[in-house]
Protein backbone atom coordinates (compact mmCIF):
# COMPACT_ATOMS: atom_id res chain seq x y z
CA UNK A 1 0.00 0.00 0.00
CA UNK A 2 1.61 3.58 -1.42
CA UNK A 3 1.75 6.06 1.77
CA UNK A 4 0.26 9.37 1.20
CA UNK A 5 3.03 12.01 1.55
CA UNK A 6 2.59 14.94 4.20
CA UNK A 7 3.66 18.15 3.09
CA UNK A 8 6.34 18.35 6.56
CA UNK A 9 7.22 22.20 5.49
CA UNK A 10 6.80 24.83 7.87
CA UNK A 11 4.29 27.82 6.27
CA UNK A 12 5.69 30.34 4.18
CA UNK A 13 5.30 33.25 6.01
CA UNK A 14 4.57 35.60 3.03
CA UNK A 15 1.99 32.94 2.02
CA UNK A 16 -0.05 33.95 5.22
CA UNK A 17 0.20 37.62 4.70
CA UNK A 18 -1.01 37.28 0.54
CA UNK A 19 -3.93 35.29 2.43
CA UNK A 20 -4.80 38.08 5.16
CA UNK A 21 -3.77 40.68 2.05
CA UNK A 22 -6.37 38.79 0.04
CA UNK A 23 -9.05 38.39 2.96
CA UNK A 24 -8.69 42.12 4.10
CA UNK A 25 -9.21 43.57 0.49
CA UNK A 26 -12.05 41.11 0.11
CA UNK A 27 -13.70 42.36 3.17
CA UNK A 28 -12.66 46.34 1.88
CA UNK A 29 -14.97 45.95 -1.08
CA UNK A 30 -17.78 44.38 0.53
CA UNK A 31 -17.62 47.55 3.20
CA UNK A 32 -17.13 49.48 0.09
CA UNK A 33 -20.41 48.08 -1.51
CA UNK A 34 -22.16 48.04 1.85
CA UNK A 35 -21.45 52.62 2.06
CA UNK A 36 -22.38 52.67 -1.51
CA UNK A 37 -25.80 50.71 -0.40
CA UNK A 38 -26.32 52.50 2.82
CA UNK A 39 -25.44 55.87 0.99
CA UNK A 40 -28.37 55.93 -1.93
CA UNK A 41 -30.76 54.30 0.70
CA UNK A 42 -29.79 57.46 3.18
CA UNK A 43 -29.90 60.14 0.34
CA UNK A 44 -33.83 58.77 -0.55
CA UNK A 45 -34.38 58.81 3.07
CA UNK A 46 -33.62 62.62 3.82
CA UNK A 47 -35.70 63.32 0.36
CA UNK A 48 -38.31 61.62 2.13
CA UNK A 49 -38.36 63.51 5.50
CA UNK A 50 -41.24 66.29 4.97
CA UNK A 51 -42.13 66.82 8.88
CA UNK A 52 -41.17 68.98 11.89
CA UNK A 53 -39.45 66.57 14.73
CA UNK A 54 -37.34 68.70 17.35
CA UNK A 55 -36.82 72.89 17.61
CA UNK A 56 -33.01 71.86 18.05
CA UNK A 57 -32.79 70.52 14.09
CA UNK A 58 -33.34 73.81 13.24
CA UNK A 59 -32.87 76.42 15.87
CA UNK A 60 -29.23 74.95 17.45
CA UNK A 61 -27.72 74.10 14.19
CA UNK A 62 -28.83 75.25 10.72
CA UNK A 63 -30.04 78.71 12.20
CA UNK A 64 -26.63 79.35 13.73
CA UNK A 65 -25.17 77.89 10.71
CA UNK A 66 -27.43 80.60 8.85
CA UNK A 67 -26.21 83.51 11.11
CA UNK A 68 -22.48 82.07 10.46
CA UNK A 69 -22.87 82.44 6.41
CA UNK A 70 -25.50 84.94 5.62
CA UNK A 71 -25.46 87.72 8.64
CA UNK A 72 -28.72 87.25 9.78
CA UNK A 73 -30.40 84.70 11.56
CA UNK A 74 -31.94 83.80 15.35
CA UNK A 75 -29.49 82.65 18.36
CA UNK A 76 -31.26 81.33 21.23
CA UNK A 77 -30.57 82.02 24.63
CA UNK A 78 -28.76 78.96 25.16
CA UNK A 79 -25.81 80.76 22.60
CA UNK A 80 -25.94 83.89 24.85
CA UNK A 81 -25.25 81.65 27.82
CA UNK A 82 -22.34 79.84 25.88
CA UNK A 83 -23.48 76.40 26.74
CA UNK A 84 -23.23 75.73 23.31
CA UNK A 85 -20.12 74.50 20.77
CA UNK A 86 -20.04 75.99 17.30
CA UNK A 87 -17.83 72.90 16.39
CA UNK A 88 -21.59 71.31 15.43
CA UNK A 89 -23.15 73.75 13.19
CA UNK A 90 -19.96 75.06 11.57
CA UNK A 91 -20.65 71.69 9.56
CA UNK A 92 -23.75 73.10 7.98
CA UNK A 93 -21.96 76.82 7.84
CA UNK A 94 -19.48 75.32 5.44
CA UNK A 95 -22.29 73.83 3.06
CA UNK A 96 -23.81 77.46 3.23
CA UNK A 97 -20.58 78.69 2.37
CA UNK A 98 -19.96 76.40 -0.46
CA UNK A 99 -23.56 76.89 -1.83
CA UNK A 100 -23.44 80.60 -1.63
CA UNK A 101 -20.18 81.01 -3.69
CA UNK A 102 -22.07 78.69 -6.52
CA UNK A 103 -24.96 80.99 -5.98
CA UNK A 104 -26.79 77.70 -5.39
CA UNK A 105 -28.71 79.12 -2.30
CA UNK A 106 -32.12 78.50 -3.85
CA UNK A 107 -35.45 77.88 -1.11
CA UNK A 108 -35.23 74.39 -2.50
CA UNK A 109 -31.35 73.94 -1.80
CA UNK A 110 -31.68 75.10 1.16
CA UNK A 111 -34.34 73.16 2.40
CA UNK A 112 -33.01 70.22 1.01
CA UNK A 113 -28.96 70.37 1.16
CA UNK A 114 -28.48 70.11 4.76
CA UNK A 115 -30.20 66.61 5.62
CA UNK A 116 -28.35 65.59 2.32
CA UNK A 117 -25.22 65.71 3.80
CA UNK A 118 -26.36 64.63 6.68
CA UNK A 119 -27.34 61.21 4.88
CA UNK A 120 -23.43 61.13 4.37
CA UNK A 121 -22.63 61.02 8.13
CA UNK A 122 -25.93 58.60 8.51
CA UNK A 123 -24.50 56.36 5.85
CA UNK A 124 -20.85 56.34 7.68
CA UNK A 125 -22.38 55.48 10.80
CA UNK A 126 -24.93 52.44 9.02
CA UNK A 127 -21.20 50.82 7.78
CA UNK A 128 -19.86 51.03 10.98
CA UNK A 129 -23.31 49.04 12.57
CA UNK A 130 -21.64 46.74 9.84
CA UNK A 131 -17.91 46.38 10.95
CA UNK A 132 -18.88 46.49 14.58
CA UNK A 133 -21.26 43.48 13.89
CA UNK A 134 -18.99 42.10 11.86
CA UNK A 135 -16.12 42.34 14.49
CA UNK A 136 -18.37 41.37 17.39
CA UNK A 137 -20.19 38.22 15.70
CA UNK A 138 -19.39 37.71 12.23
CA UNK A 139 -20.11 38.58 8.74
CA UNK A 140 -23.62 37.08 8.97
CA UNK A 141 -24.76 38.83 11.68
CA UNK A 142 -23.47 42.10 10.14
CA UNK A 143 -25.60 41.58 7.28
CA UNK A 144 -28.64 41.64 9.84
CA UNK A 145 -27.99 43.92 12.10
CA UNK A 146 -27.60 46.47 9.24
CA UNK A 147 -31.29 45.37 8.16
CA UNK A 148 -32.40 46.25 11.58
CA UNK A 149 -30.27 49.16 11.05
CA UNK A 150 -31.83 50.14 8.05
CA UNK A 151 -35.41 48.83 8.55
CA UNK A 152 -36.10 50.58 12.29
CA UNK A 153 -38.68 53.57 11.86
CA UNK A 154 -37.43 55.76 14.25
CA UNK A 155 -33.44 55.72 12.71
CA UNK A 156 -35.93 56.67 9.70
CA UNK A 157 -37.19 59.05 11.01
CA UNK A 158 -34.42 60.75 13.16
CA UNK A 159 -30.48 59.59 12.15
CA UNK A 160 -30.99 61.84 8.68
CA UNK A 161 -32.17 64.70 10.57
CA UNK A 162 -29.36 67.32 11.43
CA UNK A 163 -29.44 66.82 15.17
CA UNK A 164 -26.25 67.00 17.30
CA UNK A 165 -27.24 64.14 19.14
CA UNK A 166 -27.57 61.98 15.18
CA UNK A 167 -23.46 62.82 14.35
CA UNK A 168 -23.07 61.98 17.95
CA UNK A 169 -24.50 58.64 17.32
CA UNK A 170 -22.20 58.10 14.01
CA UNK A 171 -19.31 58.83 16.32
CA UNK A 172 -20.40 56.69 18.85
CA UNK A 173 -20.53 53.95 16.45
CA UNK A 174 -17.21 54.86 14.77
CA UNK A 175 -15.56 55.05 18.10
CA UNK A 176 -16.99 51.77 19.41
CA UNK A 177 -14.96 49.86 16.66
CA UNK A 178 -11.97 51.11 17.92
CA UNK A 179 -11.80 50.80 21.43
CA UNK A 180 -10.56 46.91 22.45
CA UNK A 181 -12.59 46.47 25.23
CA UNK A 182 -15.48 46.05 23.87
CA UNK A 183 -14.27 43.30 21.16
CA UNK A 184 -14.59 39.62 22.50
CA UNK A 185 -10.60 39.70 21.78
CA UNK A 186 -8.51 42.00 22.50
CA UNK A 187 -5.64 41.00 20.60
CA UNK A 188 -7.46 41.16 17.55
CA UNK A 189 -7.08 44.99 17.32
CA UNK A 190 -4.43 46.57 16.71
CA UNK A 191 -2.45 48.75 19.19
CA UNK A 192 -3.00 52.05 17.41
CA UNK A 193 -6.96 51.64 16.95
CA UNK A 194 -7.52 52.77 20.66
CA UNK A 195 -6.29 56.06 19.95
CA UNK A 196 -8.61 56.79 16.87
CA UNK A 197 -11.33 55.60 19.30
CA UNK A 198 -9.97 57.89 21.69
CA UNK A 199 -10.20 61.11 19.25
CA UNK A 200 -13.31 60.17 17.71
CA UNK A 201 -14.72 60.00 21.70
CA UNK A 202 -13.21 63.48 22.40
CA UNK A 203 -14.96 64.78 18.90
CA UNK A 204 -17.92 63.54 19.91
CA UNK A 205 -17.96 65.11 23.28
CA UNK A 206 -16.54 68.13 21.82
CA UNK A 207 -19.69 68.16 19.84
CA UNK A 208 -22.17 67.43 22.49
CA UNK A 209 -20.84 67.13 26.11
CA UNK A 210 -23.06 64.62 26.97
CA UNK A 211 -21.56 61.96 25.36
CA UNK A 212 -19.14 61.94 27.97
CA UNK A 213 -21.66 59.24 29.44
CA UNK A 214 -21.05 57.02 27.41
CA UNK A 215 -17.22 57.27 27.05
CA UNK A 216 -17.02 57.02 30.77
CA UNK A 217 -18.51 53.38 30.75
CA UNK A 218 -16.08 52.59 27.86
CA UNK A 219 -12.84 54.28 29.37
CA UNK A 220 -13.33 52.74 32.78
CA UNK A 221 -13.94 48.91 31.02
CA UNK A 222 -10.60 50.10 28.89
CA UNK A 223 -8.85 50.97 32.50
CA UNK A 224 -10.17 47.26 34.16
CA UNK A 225 -8.97 44.99 31.32
CA UNK A 226 -5.33 47.02 29.59
CA UNK A 227 -2.25 45.87 31.14
CA UNK A 228 -0.97 49.60 30.59
CA UNK A 229 -3.13 51.76 32.63
CA UNK A 230 -0.19 54.52 32.71
CA UNK A 231 -0.09 54.65 29.35
CA UNK A 232 -3.99 54.86 28.50
CA UNK A 233 -4.34 57.54 31.16
CA UNK A 234 -1.18 59.74 30.87
CA UNK A 235 -0.58 59.33 27.17
CA UNK A 236 -3.61 58.51 25.74
CA UNK A 237 -6.59 60.12 27.19
CA UNK A 238 -4.87 63.12 28.81
CA UNK A 239 -2.98 64.53 25.28
CA UNK A 240 -5.89 63.56 23.12
CA UNK A 241 -8.70 65.31 24.89
CA UNK A 242 -6.71 68.32 25.96
CA UNK A 243 -5.83 68.43 22.15
CA UNK A 244 -9.54 68.58 21.26
CA UNK A 245 -10.91 70.77 24.21
CA UNK A 246 -8.22 73.54 23.26
CA UNK A 247 -9.29 73.00 19.46
CA UNK A 248 -12.86 73.55 20.75
CA UNK A 249 -12.27 76.27 22.96
CA UNK A 250 -10.29 78.32 20.29
CA UNK A 251 -13.36 77.75 17.61
CA UNK A 252 -15.67 78.91 20.72
CA UNK A 253 -13.24 82.07 21.41
CA UNK A 254 -12.85 83.28 17.53
CA UNK A 255 -17.26 82.86 17.14
CA UNK A 256 -18.29 84.36 21.00
CA UNK A 257 -15.65 86.91 20.92
CA UNK A 258 -14.14 86.09 24.71
CA UNK A 259 -13.51 82.52 26.13
CA UNK A 260 -15.85 79.92 26.73
CA UNK A 261 -15.50 77.07 28.22
CA UNK A 262 -18.71 74.92 26.84
CA UNK A 263 -18.54 71.66 28.53
CA UNK A 264 -18.85 73.65 32.06
CA UNK A 265 -21.13 75.34 31.42
CA UNK A 266 -23.38 72.72 29.63
CA UNK A 267 -22.63 70.62 32.84
CA UNK A 268 -23.77 73.40 35.09
CA UNK A 269 -27.32 74.08 33.32
CA UNK A 270 -27.95 70.79 32.68
CA UNK A 271 -26.87 68.83 35.61
CA UNK A 272 -26.08 71.11 38.59
CA UNK A 273 -28.72 73.35 37.72
CA UNK A 274 -31.69 71.17 36.40
CA UNK A 275 -31.91 74.06 33.97
CA UNK A 276 -33.42 71.49 31.36
CA UNK A 277 -36.44 70.99 33.66
CA UNK A 278 -37.95 73.92 32.60
CA UNK A 279 -38.57 72.55 29.27
CA UNK A 280 -40.61 69.60 31.14
CA UNK A 281 -40.01 67.26 32.84
CA UNK A 282 -41.26 62.57 32.71
CA UNK A 283 -41.09 60.08 35.34
CA UNK A 284 -37.75 58.67 36.16
CA UNK A 285 -38.28 54.81 34.49
CA UNK A 286 -39.96 57.04 31.27
CA UNK A 287 -36.72 55.64 29.34
CA UNK A 288 -37.63 52.12 30.25
CA UNK A 289 -41.39 52.02 30.15
CA UNK A 290 -42.10 54.21 27.25
CA UNK A 291 -38.92 56.05 25.54
CA UNK A 292 -36.93 53.63 24.28
CA UNK A 293 -39.82 50.58 23.54
CA UNK A 294 -41.18 53.59 21.22
CA UNK A 295 -37.58 53.92 19.36
CA UNK A 296 -37.25 50.28 19.07
CA UNK A 297 -40.43 49.31 18.47
CA UNK A 298 -41.42 45.73 17.18
CA UNK A 299 -37.29 44.99 17.25
CA UNK A 300 -37.53 44.87 21.26
CA UNK A 301 -38.12 41.13 21.66
CA UNK A 302 -35.61 40.54 19.13
CA UNK A 303 -33.23 42.57 20.85
CA UNK A 304 -33.88 41.24 24.32
CA UNK A 305 -33.50 37.38 22.97
CA UNK A 306 -30.62 38.52 20.88
CA UNK A 307 -28.95 39.64 24.08
CA UNK A 308 -29.89 36.29 25.96
CA UNK A 309 -28.03 34.58 23.21
CA UNK A 310 -24.81 36.21 22.34
CA UNK A 311 -24.22 37.01 26.03
CA UNK A 312 -22.21 40.51 24.70
CA UNK A 313 -23.34 41.52 28.36
CA UNK A 314 -20.18 44.75 27.73
CA UNK A 315 -22.04 46.32 25.29
CA UNK A 316 -25.54 45.49 25.99
CA UNK A 317 -24.46 47.28 29.87
CA UNK A 318 -23.29 50.26 27.83
CA UNK A 319 -27.26 50.21 26.65
CA UNK A 320 -28.39 49.95 30.31
CA UNK A 321 -25.79 52.50 31.63
CA UNK A 322 -26.78 55.21 29.46
CA UNK A 323 -30.88 55.01 29.92
CA UNK A 324 -30.11 54.62 33.50
CA UNK A 325 -28.31 57.95 33.59
CA UNK A 326 -30.29 59.57 31.75
CA UNK A 327 -33.08 58.57 33.96
CA UNK A 328 -31.77 60.41 36.75
CA UNK A 329 -32.11 63.60 34.40
CA UNK A 330 -35.92 65.40 34.94
CA UNK A 331 -35.91 66.41 31.74
CA UNK A 332 -36.25 63.50 29.19
CA UNK A 333 -36.27 63.08 25.10
CA UNK A 334 -36.34 60.44 22.60
CA UNK A 335 -33.30 61.68 20.81
CA UNK A 336 -30.83 61.76 24.11
CA UNK A 337 -30.99 57.86 23.94
CA UNK A 338 -30.21 57.69 20.06
CA UNK A 339 -26.51 56.65 20.16
CA UNK A 340 -27.60 53.26 21.97
CA UNK A 341 -30.53 52.45 19.52
CA UNK A 342 -28.57 50.86 17.14
CA UNK A 343 -26.26 48.86 19.57
CA UNK A 344 -29.57 47.41 20.66
CA UNK A 345 -30.69 46.45 16.63
CA UNK A 346 -27.49 44.78 16.39
CA UNK A 347 -28.73 41.86 18.93
CA UNK A 348 -31.71 42.03 16.64
CA UNK A 349 -29.65 41.40 14.10
CA UNK A 350 -27.42 38.54 15.90
CA UNK A 351 -30.98 36.75 16.43
CA UNK A 352 -32.48 37.17 13.14
CA UNK A 353 -29.27 35.30 12.00
CA UNK A 354 -29.46 32.47 14.16
CA UNK A 355 -33.02 32.02 13.35
CA UNK A 356 -31.76 31.48 9.77
CA UNK A 357 -29.57 29.26 10.92
CA UNK A 358 -31.71 27.36 11.85
CA UNK A 359 -34.30 27.26 9.32
CA UNK A 360 -31.67 26.30 7.25
CA UNK A 361 -30.41 23.07 9.41
CA UNK A 362 -34.13 22.13 9.20
CA UNK A 363 -34.57 22.36 5.67
CA UNK A 364 -31.51 20.45 5.23
CA UNK A 365 -32.27 18.03 7.68
CA UNK A 366 -35.27 16.94 6.71
CA UNK A 367 -35.08 17.71 2.88
CA UNK A 368 -38.04 20.24 2.95
CA UNK A 369 -39.03 21.65 -0.28
CA UNK A 370 -42.26 23.35 0.96
CA UNK A 371 -43.15 26.91 -0.08
CA UNK A 372 -44.55 27.52 3.82
CA UNK A 373 -42.89 30.72 4.62
CA UNK A 374 -40.19 30.12 7.07
CA UNK A 375 -39.66 31.46 10.77
CA UNK A 376 -37.10 33.87 9.08
CA UNK A 377 -39.56 34.91 6.13
CA UNK A 378 -42.27 35.26 8.43
CA UNK A 379 -40.22 37.40 10.73
CA UNK A 380 -38.76 39.67 8.10
CA UNK A 381 -42.42 40.17 7.33
CA UNK A 382 -43.48 41.19 10.80
CA UNK A 383 -40.88 43.95 10.87
CA UNK A 384 -41.40 45.47 7.53
CA UNK A 385 -45.12 45.43 7.80
CA UNK A 386 -44.88 47.28 11.23
CA UNK A 387 -41.51 49.33 10.61
CA UNK A 388 -42.11 50.68 6.97
CA UNK A 389 -46.07 52.38 7.81
CA UNK A 390 -44.98 54.01 10.96
CA UNK A 391 -41.60 55.26 9.37
CA UNK A 392 -43.21 56.96 6.37
CA UNK A 393 -46.29 58.41 8.44
CA UNK A 394 -44.03 59.83 10.49
CA UNK A 395 -41.50 61.21 7.81
CA UNK A 396 -44.29 61.92 5.17
CA UNK A 397 -47.53 62.97 7.40
CA UNK A 398 -47.13 63.89 11.42
CA UNK A 399 -46.58 67.30 12.10
CA UNK A 400 -45.67 68.15 7.98
CA UNK A 401 -47.39 71.33 8.80
CA UNK A 402 -44.33 73.13 10.62
CA UNK A 403 -42.14 72.48 7.52
CA UNK A 404 -44.97 73.52 4.85
CA UNK A 405 -45.78 76.58 5.65
CA UNK A 406 -42.16 77.94 6.09
CA UNK A 407 -41.51 76.47 2.43
CA UNK A 408 -44.63 78.32 1.43
CA UNK A 409 -43.39 81.63 3.12
CA UNK A 410 -40.15 80.94 1.60
CA UNK A 411 -41.29 80.74 -1.69
CA UNK A 412 -43.66 84.38 -1.07
CA UNK A 413 -40.51 85.83 -0.05
CA UNK A 414 -38.81 85.44 -2.83
CA UNK A 415 -41.26 86.76 -4.83
CA UNK A 416 -41.64 89.90 -2.60
CA UNK A 417 -45.17 89.25 -1.28
CA UNK A 418 -43.84 88.82 2.73
CA UNK A 419 -42.66 91.83 4.58
CA UNK A 420 -42.88 90.44 7.75
CA UNK A 421 -44.23 87.95 9.93
CA UNK A 422 -45.59 87.27 13.44
CA UNK A 423 -45.70 83.34 14.58
CA UNK A 424 -48.47 83.22 17.13
CA UNK A 425 -47.24 79.70 18.52
CA UNK A 426 -45.86 78.23 21.19
CA UNK A 427 -42.17 79.16 20.54
CA UNK A 428 -39.65 77.00 17.86
CA UNK A 429 -42.80 75.18 16.45
CA UNK A 430 -41.22 75.90 13.11
CA UNK A 431 -38.08 76.64 11.32
CA UNK A 432 -36.56 80.14 11.00
CA UNK A 433 -34.35 82.00 8.81
CA UNK A 434 -32.66 78.97 7.56
CA UNK A 435 -35.70 78.10 6.09
CA UNK A 436 -36.84 81.00 4.77
CA UNK A 437 -33.91 83.00 3.98
CA UNK A 438 -34.74 85.72 3.28
CA UNK A 439 -33.44 89.08 5.50
CA UNK A 440 -36.95 90.27 6.74
CA UNK A 441 -38.61 91.59 9.91
CA UNK A 442 -39.88 87.94 11.74
CA UNK A 443 -40.91 87.47 15.45
CA UNK A 444 -42.09 84.04 17.58
CA UNK A 445 -43.09 83.95 21.03
CA UNK A 446 -40.30 83.55 23.65
CA UNK A 447 -39.90 81.20 25.41
CA UNK A 448 -36.10 81.79 27.46
CA UNK A 449 -35.77 80.59 30.98
CA UNK A 450 -37.22 83.15 33.51
CA UNK A 451 -35.05 83.17 36.86
CA UNK A 452 -38.16 85.08 38.36
CA UNK A 453 -40.69 82.28 37.91
CA UNK A 454 -42.36 84.59 35.66
CA UNK A 455 -44.73 82.96 32.56
CA UNK A 456 -42.69 83.35 29.37
CA UNK A 457 -44.60 84.82 26.11
CA UNK A 458 -45.01 81.81 24.88
CA UNK A 459 -46.70 80.31 27.94
CA UNK A 460 -48.78 83.51 28.48
CA UNK A 461 -50.13 83.70 24.63
CA UNK A 462 -51.77 79.57 25.65
CA UNK A 463 -53.49 80.29 28.44
CA UNK A 464 -55.06 84.15 26.71
CA UNK A 465 -54.39 84.12 23.15
CA UNK A 466 -57.13 86.95 22.45
CA UNK A 467 -55.78 89.56 25.17
CA UNK A 468 -52.29 88.64 24.68
CA UNK A 469 -52.61 89.22 20.74
CA UNK A 470 -54.42 92.30 22.06
CA UNK A 471 -51.65 93.75 23.20
CA UNK A 472 -49.02 92.60 20.87
CA UNK A 473 -51.79 94.54 18.38
CA UNK A 474 -51.78 98.01 20.51
CA UNK A 475 -48.06 98.10 20.83
CA UNK A 476 -46.58 96.91 17.56
CA UNK A 477 -46.98 97.75 13.96
CA UNK A 478 -49.13 94.85 12.22
CA UNK A 479 -46.93 92.03 10.41
CA UNK A 480 -47.92 91.44 6.98
CA UNK A 481 -48.33 87.91 7.65
CA UNK A 482 -49.93 85.66 11.12
CA UNK A 483 -48.90 82.10 11.18
CA UNK A 484 -50.64 80.35 14.12
CA UNK A 485 -52.12 76.55 14.84
CA UNK A 486 -55.81 76.23 13.99
CA UNK A 487 -56.77 75.23 18.04
CA UNK A 488 -56.04 78.98 18.74
CA UNK A 489 -57.00 80.32 15.93
CA UNK A 490 -60.50 79.14 16.33
CA UNK A 491 -60.30 81.64 19.23
CA UNK A 492 -58.47 84.39 17.21
CA UNK A 493 -60.36 84.65 13.75
CA UNK A 494 -62.92 87.72 14.56
CA UNK A 495 -60.01 89.02 16.04
CA UNK A 496 -57.95 88.90 13.14
CA UNK A 497 -60.72 89.80 10.72
CA UNK A 498 -61.17 93.05 13.29
CA UNK A 499 -57.64 94.18 12.10
CA UNK A 500 -58.00 93.53 8.55
CA UNK A 501 -56.49 89.48 8.14
CA UNK A 502 -57.56 87.56 5.81
CA UNK A 503 -56.69 83.48 6.03
CA UNK A 504 -54.12 82.86 2.62
CA UNK A 505 -53.47 79.41 3.53
CA UNK A 506 -53.93 76.41 5.59
CA UNK A 507 -51.36 73.35 6.02
CA UNK A 508 -52.36 70.06 7.27
CA UNK A 509 -50.52 68.99 10.53
CA UNK A 510 -51.22 66.23 12.54
CA UNK A 511 -53.72 64.01 12.95
CA UNK A 512 -53.63 63.67 16.97
CA UNK A 513 -52.07 65.55 19.51
CA UNK A 514 -48.84 66.13 20.78
CA UNK A 515 -48.72 68.19 24.15
CA UNK A 516 -51.69 70.37 24.50
CA UNK A 517 -54.61 70.38 22.02
CA UNK A 518 -54.67 69.02 18.75
CA UNK A 519 -53.00 71.46 16.22
CA UNK A 520 -54.57 69.76 13.11
CA UNK A 521 -53.24 72.64 10.87
CA UNK A 522 -51.36 75.63 10.19
CA UNK A 523 -52.93 78.86 9.22
CA UNK A 524 -51.56 81.60 7.56
CA UNK A 525 -53.44 85.12 7.71
CA UNK A 526 -52.51 88.54 5.60
CA UNK A 527 -53.10 91.61 6.78
CA UNK A 528 -55.32 93.08 3.79
CA UNK A 529 -55.72 96.57 4.69
CA UNK A 530 -55.24 99.35 7.33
Amino acid sequence: MRRRRVNTHPVNPSDEEAETESSSSVLFASEKRVFAVCLALRIVNALLIQTYFNPDEHWQALEVAHRMVFGYGHLTWEWKKGIRSYLHPMLFALLYKILALLHLDTPLVMIKAPRLLQSVFSAVGDLYVYKLSHVLFGGHVAKWALFCQLTNWFMFYCFNRTLSNSLETVLTLAGLYYWPCMRVSAGKVHPVSRKWGLAVAALACAIRPTSAIIWLYVGLLELLVTRDRLRFVFLEVLPIGAVMLGLTCLLDRLMYGSWILVPLNFLKFNFLSSGGDYYGTHKWHWYFSSGFPVMIFTFMPFSFYGIMKSKHWKLCGLIVWVLAIYSLLGHKEFRFVLPVLPLALMFSGYNLAKTERTDNKKKSSLHDHSKWPTKTQFTIFFLLATNIPMAMYMSLVHQRGAEDVMNYLSKEAQNEKVKSVLFLMPCHATPYYSTLHCNLPMRFLDCSPREDKELDESDQFLIDPVGFTSEIAKNRSLPSHVVLFSSEEKLLRDLLISYSYKELQRFFHAHFKVDRDLQASVVVYTLTGQ
